[in-house]
This record gives structure tokens, sequence and C-alpha cells, in this order.
């Protein structure tokens, strides 16, 4: 063994299963991963992350930012590809004796194969997937099956969000379960030249980002936001394709002429500006633990205005607002409307939050201080 060999078997040695891979293009599991790797490779530990590629021909390695990528490609982009994606992942992690984190369960089953091989696999069960309303009966099949799979299979859960590790102490014992939710970065001083690229005034409008799907509440926040007029705009970022969802169509439908429709945007520093310069920012979600697009909201000292469940009050804490249904939301707007001092203290409601609890050192250091006791001995 050369020397460089022999540095790396010394450092603590991190494998980063279930993402798509580093640098972050596609959504929260990314980035976080993207941040734990350059975290922990400024500390001093031997980073490696499987990464999907598209197409064909064999494995290959390289370096990102003194993190390792491994990269798989395989055949199409769909969920099909990521199953597989992440099985011959699994096959290569298992030729190696390093600790593994595995963020999703969504293929927990195959951390069967870590297990028989004596690898020790810590798995972040994300949300409670198989209870969403998109699914379809053979897809909630599949992802419960992988839930009660990674609860045997991980040597420990992390859980983003305490009504999380209560769902899974159900079906492990408590104390195999760490707490650790989600980080942002702090949004400050941003400029609005975006914003008003697409037509918005600065502090005049509300931001709305989610999936268009019925869980989101996207249709009853339109309703509600439409119910009279209000002097400012609701922006709402996502694809909508009203030929072929009805969904879609509902909601366009109820939108007043205030409602503006921006599309998908991945841009981050535009989507930054939006949130920075938003009089307040609505979270619909109904379902999942600590959804990063409510953290990144308090991390930019956004108002927020949430759908009241039990998630969204324990991350936006006692300060925001939160509704039910469309009438609830149009009731919640027009108090603040009337007090535009509320949305200030709001905002400062939100910046403390996200101090106390979701910036990057503070949840990063959580995982180093996890990770560290599962690293294999010599």
């Amino acid at each position: 063994m050369n020397h460089k060999q022999d540095n790396k078997a010394q450092l603590p040695t991190l494998r980063i299963l279930g993402t798509r891979g580093v640098p972050a293009a596609h959504g929260g599991f990314e980035t976080f991963a993207e941040h734990l790797a350059l975290f922990l490779v400024q500390r001093g530990w031997r980073v490696i992350v499987y990464c999907q590629q598209e197409g064909s021909g064999p494995v290959f390695e390289d370096r990102w930012e003194g993190v390792e990528r491994v990269h798989i490609p395989v055949a199409g982009d769909g969920p099909k590809s990521t199953i597989v994606f992440d099985w011959k992942a699994t096959l290569h992690a298992a030729t190696h004796r390093d600790l593994c984190l595995t963020l999703g369960y969504n293929t927990a089953v195959f951390c069967a194969l870590l297990r028989l091989k004596g690898v020790p696999n810590v798995i972040n069960m994300d949300g409670i997937e198989w209870s969403r309303a998109k699914w379809g009966p053979v897809a909630k099949t599949w992802f419960w099956m992988n839930d009660w799979a990674g609860c045997w299979l991980g040597n420990h859960l992390v859980a983003d969000h305490p009504e999380i590790k209560v769902h899974l102490s159900s079906r492990v014992r408590a104390d195999k379960i760490t707490t650790i939710a989600y980080g942002a970065d702090r949004v400050s001083d941003v400029p609005a030249d975006a914003v008003r690229a697409l037509g918005l005034e600065p502090g005049r409008y509300l931001t709305l980002i989610a999936r268009a799907e019925p869980e989101n509440s996207i249709l009853e926040v339109v309703q509600g936001f439409s119910r009279h007029p209000r002097g400012m705009q609701l922006a709402v970022l996502g694809n909508y394709n009203e030929a072929s969802n009805a969904y879609h169509r509902a909601v366009k439908a109820a939108a007043s002429a205030e409602v503006r429709f921006l599309g998908a945007i991945y841009d981050k520093p535009v989507v930054q500006a939006l949130r920075f310069h938003s009089a307040a920012y609505v979270h619909g979600h109904q379902v999942g633990g600590t959804n990063p697009s409510l953290v990144e909201a308090l991390g930019a000292g956004n108002a927020v205005i949430a759908h009241d469940n039990r998630f969204n009050r324990w991350v936006a804490g006692p300060d925001a607002r939160y509704f039910d249904g469309a009438d609830g939301f149009s009731q919640v707007l027009d108090e603040l409307v009337a007090q535009p001092q509320a949305l200030q203290a709001m905002g400062a409601a939100s910046r403390e939050r996200w101090a106390s609890a979701f910036t990057w050192d503070y949840i990063l250091g959580q995982y180093e201080d996890l990770l560290k006791r599962w690293l294999p001995g010599p």
C-alpha cells in the first residue's frame, strides 16, 4: 500500500447513498448531502458520494471539491432507473467496510445486503412517504414495506422531526432513533432586481413554493387569496399542466387576477430573492417531517403562514400564523393585511427560530457526532 492509500485508510470514512449525487441539482436530500460532504471533508473525513448518471457504460470515479464521487450509469431518468441505481450503489458500497449514510428509505430493502456484509448503515428515514395522497396502491405498498425494512435493517435511524421519531418509535425502540432536523442558509441583503424582473413589487406579494399536489393545499390557498381583491400578489412557483391534470386546472380556475403563476424556477439566487422580498411565505404542506422549503423561509426571515398541523407547528414555531382550508387562509390574510406591523414581528421570529435550531453548522455538527459513534473499528 502506498502512502496515499495508507492515509485514506486512516481517515474516518463515510459513503452517502440515496441521492442523485453532488453538487445538488434536484432536491432537499441532494442539498443536504452536498452540505454534509463538504463539512466533513473540511473536518478531515474521507467522503464518497454515489451519483446517478443517465446513460450506459462502466462505473467511474472522480473528485469534486475534495469529495470522492462514484458515478453509476443507468438507463432512463424515472423511478425505475432510480431503483436500479440504488441497487447498484448498494452493491458497490457492500464491497467495502466503510460507514454508510442512506438518505431516505424508498429502497431500504436493499440495505439487507449491507446488514449481511456487516457494513454499518445509518438511515435518514425522511417523511411518511406512503401516507401521501399522490401515490396509488402499488406505490403506497412499496413505500410502506420499505418504511418497515428501513426500521429493521438500519443500524441506527435519523428522524428529521420529533413527530417522525414518534412514528418510528411504534416500530423500533426509541434509543435506535436520533432526531436531527434540516438546515438552511441565512438569506440577507439580496438585490431585488430579479423580483422586479418577474413583475413583482418587493414587499407586496406572498410566495408559495410547492409541487402542485392536493396535499400541499395550493387550491385552498388560491381560493382563499382570491376571495376578494388584496392589493398584493400571490406568486406561485411550480409546474402546472392544465391539459393533463385536473387538479392543476382547478387551481388555475380558482385564481384571481392577483395570482401569478411563475412556473418552476431552479435558479437559486432568483428563488432566494423571491423569498427575501416576500411579505410572507405560504406553506401549505399537510404531511412530512421538517420541510426544507419551510426551513429556508425561516433562514430568509420570512413571516410564515402555514397549514395547521403538528409538523409545521414545530418547525415554524408559535409566532407563525396557521390556517386550515380556504376560509381559514382568507381570514388569516385579512387579519395580517390590516396589521402590517405583525408581519415584521413574524419575520423577526422566523429568523430567531432559524438561528436557534436550523443553522447548517448546528445540524451538520449533530450529524458528525452521531456518525462518529458508528464508525467501524480497525
